[in-house]
Order: structure tokens, then sequence, then C-alpha cells
């Protein structure tokens, strides 16, 4: 079913009403319910799957929550109510950050954790005997907690499964590991519902019927994307070597790029080249900004201060790989610089729509 948004004025006269405590918290961030998200909102109450196909920046996660929220409001019962999928650990920890905010601010009664390989073993087992409300885990810790003894007490009382950047899960194994994820959750908590997000589909239609259950394709939401990203080439007035070297010659003018903006991230396809690029950069910083580096081979405490700094505005750069091309959300990034050809069209649409 493929609902546009021109036809949801219809729907609305039939939505249902934002909690007063929601509607006061948009009110003080200067926000209102966009169209799509009221939409999601009623879908909560029904049973049906959902795939939201919205572009970056418009609040698609939190609509992917908000029914979870709204349901959890007055809730006082220690039970997992929703699994957020997430394909990477970086986007658990954002997504987590993001979340407690309304949570603390609203004061509601909602617990939310992460599970993730960096997730201490004493917080892993305390999990296992009393579960948050909702947890942010990635396709192999889902794996691995489903295969417990006790997975039928942890996942019998499920009522919702979000699984996000879900573009990124179809045709490969991890996208095989989530179907069987997804299985085996249907075993132990039958007619829970599935909600799919991405910004970059290619065949919604596809994504569509692997989401939902079996012969039941997910219902498809489509939000027109009306921002046109503004795209440059730098051009650097450096020679070109025929070997190129990772754009050395260029690090100048991308330091100068780095300067100017407010916040910049830069993108490359390796850890190798990051770690590179990085230390080029690090020998042109005349002004000593604040850049670091950012990939999945770094320790988990040197990853969490980096995101940390990033967060609270501390940081004017980062160098990175794709572990930060999914989802992450820092309001405050205007540039996106990418060096050398990225491995894939979405994987460069993923990046653009960070800034």
């Amino acid at each position: 079913m493929l609902l546009p948004l021109n036809q949801l004025d219809l729907l609305l006269l039939l939505s249902l009403p934002l909690p007063a405590e929601f509607t006061a918290w948009f009110s003080r961030q200067g926000w209102s319910l966009r169209a799509y998200q009221q939409d999601m909102l009623n879908r909560g109450e029904t049973e049906q799957s959902t795939l939201l196909i919205a572009p970056t920046g418009a609040g698609k996660t939190l609509s992917g929550f908000l029914p979870s929220l709204v349901d959890l409001q007055h809730e006082t019962a220690e039970y997992l109510h929703t699994l957020y999928i997430s394909p990477l650990k970086a986007l658990t920890q954002d997504i987590h950050r993001n979340l407690l905010r309304p949570i603390e601010e609203m004061a509601l009664p909602i617990t939310v954790e992460t599970r993730t390989g960096d997730t201490p073993s004493h917080k892993r087992q305390r999990q296992r005997k009393r579960p948050p409300h909702i947890l942010l885990t990635t396709p192999e810790s889902l794996m691995l907690m489903l295969s417990y003894t006790d997975a039928p007490k942890i996942f019998g009382k499920l009522k919702t499964v979000i699984i996000d950047e879900v573009h990124s899960l179809i045709g490969n194994k991890r996208g095989d590991f989530t179907t069987l994820a997804l299985a085996r959750i249907e075993s132990l908590a039958p007619g829970f519902k599935r909600i799919g997000l991405s910004a970059t589909v290619a065949k919604p239609k596809l994504v569509a019927d692997w989401l939902g259950p079996t012969g039941e394709p997910a219902a498809l939401l489509e939000v027109e994307d009306t921002a046109k990203p503004a795209i440059n080439i730098l051009r650097s007035e450096q020679r070109m070597p025929f070997g190129g070297f990772m754009a050395k010659y260029a690090i100048g003018d991308i330091y100068q790029a780095i300067a100017k903006a407010a916040t910049t991230l830069v993108f490359v396809n390796t850890r190798a080249q990051a770690e590179l690029l990085f230390q080029l950069l690090w020998s042109e910083n005349a002004l000593v900004l604040p850049i670091a580096l950012y990939h999945g081979s770094l320790s988990k405490e040197q990853r969490r201060k980096t995101e940390e700094m990033m967060a609270s505005g501390k940081l004017r750069a980062i160098v990175t790989t794709s572990a930060l091309e999914l989802g992450i959300d820092w309001g405050d990034v205007d540039l996106v610089i990418q060096v050398g050809a990225p491995k894939g069209v979405s994987r460069l649409l993923q990046r653009i729509g960070r800034a």
C-alpha cells in the first residue's frame, strides 16, 4: 500500500491526539508534529508493519519511536517493549543519546539501553534479568541474545521492532542474520509490529516485501525530499600526481575548507586512508583546530570520547569511514567532504545527508 503525503490530510481527520506532555515538549523545542509523524502515531494503534522512507534530518527516527514512547508513557512494569536494530554501533549510541533527551525532559518512566559488542558483561547479565523498555542493538548482538535459553522470557512481550537504515541490510549476510532473527522473534512474540526506516531506498516494494511478515508486505509511507543539497567539486590549484596518493596534493585546500566551516565530516573509504588523511591534516593544522579521527578499530573509550565531543560542539572536524555515514544526527555539521570515490551512490547520499 502506497500512501502519498497529499492523502494524509484525510487520515488526520481520524488521527489520534498527541498526549499533552508530548505536545508541550514539541512546543518547547519550537517544533510541530509533521503529517507523516502523525500518520506513524496513528499506525501505532494497529499491528500493520510500515516502511518509512524520509529524507535525512526530517525527524524520521523520532517518527519510528513516537508510538512506543506514547504507549509506554505510563508503563510501570519492566519488560522489553521495543527493539531497535541498527547496522552501526555508533548509531545505537547516537540514538540512545537523542532518545534520553525527550524521556528525561518529559520525566517519562521509560528505560532505554544499548546492547552491542561494547556493552560490559555485568550490564549484559542484568539486561537478561531486567530488560529495559527499549533496547538498541545490532544484528550480531541480537543473534547472540536469541541464542540464550531465557530468550523466550526476554522477548516474549515484545511489541515493536524498529530497523534503522534498512536498505543497508538488504542482500547481504547481515540482512540474512536479521531475517533469521525476525523469524525467531515471531515465534517468541507472535504478531509484533515491524517498522523500517531509511532515506535511500532504490526499490521500496522489494524492501517492503522483505520487512513484513511472510506474505504480508509492509505498508509504504514515502516523504518527499524538498531540500536539495549544495554539492561542489573542490578544485585544487596544486598539480595532481598520476597516482593520486589519497589527495595529499590537496591537503591544503581541504584544510582551508575545514577552517571556513563550523563543523566538518571528512569521509574516506578505509581505516588506513582515515589514519593517513588524519595525519596529513594535522601536519597542515597551523590554526590548531580540534580535528579528530573515528573508525571501527579505535578503542571503545576513544570512540565514545569523540562522539561526546562532537555532540557538544567541541570539534571542528572528524576524519571518518562508513562508521559515521548512517543516521548519525549531529545538527551542527555544515560541511561534508568526500575524499575519493565512495563505494556506491547510496553511500554518497548517506554521507551528504550528515550535513
